[in-house]
């Protein structure tokens, strides 16, 4: 179901319509534009809020349609206030560690926090898990989102159903048992109007029994058209990750569902090596099993081998998409990364863990480099940092190993070395190593002409 689907259910129109006459109250009587909520946030913002006093007042308006008034009125009716601030608490956030031990989804949390979880200093939005009832039993966030949302007392323990705190996107996702969005005014409580909240159900695959609800929440800017379809598909990957589990099973040591046997959580002790020279890139463990990568997967692991203290999801997307790229696109590819290579790799941000940077074949290139081991160095590069990427990042990578290959050949002052760096594919166009090599064996010499002719 599409953001603009969900719209419609709501009653929303996704397009602008103009004037439809008039309302019980002498206002024009227009249709919101939904596409606002994306584009000028802040002026969708104020008309909801028009809205929302108008219909609290008893004058409907078709900017809330009649299923989230009638929610409103539902809560009301059990006693939250639009003016209210604090939720009803369950339990403290001593006891909630418990819960969350007895809980099921506890399995699945570890995958949704790869997936969705943003706890950077930068970070901008809160990931929420709630159980069946509603009720907050992990949340994830920066400092600053933190701090926002325990102004709102939106922590662990906090009973977020209508009965709890009044209409927001989880108690909705509770009554509706679908995927929901509230953005600003549609939440009852007034002070819940600077957030903009998406939330969908977990069931259990088996039994289809409701299980808790994912919800990903923020200030209004933080809402983009991606948002939806990330909370859903992560609710995709905790259900099939539910079905593959045995009772009390860890989740990390199952496959996922369609995934391949090899793709499982591994400890990174059994990473002995990553293949990233050449054209089939591979992930190679300990018991001598070789893991084919996808050409993207490649290329993130080529970043993430690059620099110790590793990449947010936001710099591998724009590093790997451009401005097009999303970090939904990043944290999907990091999940099956991650479980294949299981703790080999970190999060927030993205790195390997200490000692495994460089465990490639081109971070070896490098290190024989550093240790001034040429030879061994020129033997060992046997073909271009991924080949087949055309990704700028990467081609800034083969062009650095290009380069620090060439310089030491360069200055090594062997001829064979020169000679056998010039009839590889990366050193072919090596005009100044040509020119080297005339100094070393003469301008005369048959070796040093045959490449001559090769770079005029």
């Amino acid at each position: 179901m599409s953001c603009i689907t969900i719209a419609t259910q709501w009653g929303f129109q996704p397009r602008y319509t103009g004037t439809a006459g008039k309302d019980a109250a002498g206002e024009e009587d227009t249709v919101l534009d939904y596409g606002l909520r994306f584009s000028d946030p802040a002026k969708y913002s104020r008309a909801l809020r028009r809205a929302h006093e108008l219909v609290i007042s008893g004058v409907p308006r078709p900017e809330i349609p009649t299923d989230l008034a009638d929610s409103w009125r539902r809560s009301m009716a059990l006693g939250i206030s639009p003016d209210q601030h604090s939720p009803r608490h369950l339990h403290d956030v001593a006891d909630v560690l418990e819960l969350r031990r007895e809980h099921r989804l506890q399995q699945v949390m570890p995958a949704l926090n790869d997936l969705l979880a943003d706890d950077s200093s930068s970070g901008r939005h809160l990931l929420v898990l709630t159980d069946a009832r509603g009720e907050i039993l992990w949340r994830v966030g920066s400092p600053e989102v933190l701090r926002r949302a325990d102004r709102l007392e939106f922590s662990e323990g906090a009973d977020w159903s209508e009965a709890g705190i009044g209409t927001n996107a989880i108690s909705e996702a509770l009554v509706t048992g679908r995927p929901v969005q509230l953005f600003s005014a549609e939440h009852l409580v007034r002070t819940h109007h600077e957030w903009a909240c998406t939330a969908a159900p977990i069931t259990d695959p088996a039994t289809g029994r409701l299980l808790g609800v994912l919800d990903v929440s923020g200030p209004l800017h933080t809402i983009s058209t991606d948002t939806l379809r990330m909370v859903r598909c992560a609710v995709r990957v905790a259900e099939a990750l539910l079905g593959t589990s045995d009772g009390g099973t860890s989740v990390s040591a199952r496959p996922v569902r369609g995934a391949s046997r090899q793709a499982i959580r591994r400890p990174y002790a059994d990473v002995e090596s990553l293949e990233l020279l050449g054209d089939k890139p591979a992930a190679v463990f300990r018991d001598g099993s070789r893991v084919p990568l996808t050409l993207r997967r490649a290329e993130i692991l080529a970043l993430l081998d690059s620099r110790t203290q590793g990449w947010t999801a936001e710099e591998l997307a724009y590093e790997l998409y451009g401005d097009a790229g999303t970090t939904a696109a990043i944290r999907t590819e990091m999940f099956r990364v991650r479980s294949m290579l299981g703790d080999a790799v970190e999060s927030n941000p993205y790195r390997f863990v200490a000692g495994l940077t460089g465990c490639s074949d081109s971070g070896r290139v490098l290190r024989l480099l550093h240790e001034g081991r040429v030879a061994e160095a020129l033997e060992a590069y046997t073909a271009p940092l991924l080949s087949r990427s055309g990704a700028l990042a990467v081609q800034l990578l083969r062009d650095q190993l290009d380069l620090a290959i060439g310089s030491a050949v360069r200055s090594s002052g062997d001829a064979g070395l020169l000679i056998r760096w010039l009839s590889t594919d990366m050193g072919t166009a090596d005009g100044e190593a040509v020119e080297v090599l005339g100094r070393l064996v003469g301008h005369e010499d048959a070796r040093y002409l045959a490449f001559r002719t090769r770079t005029l």
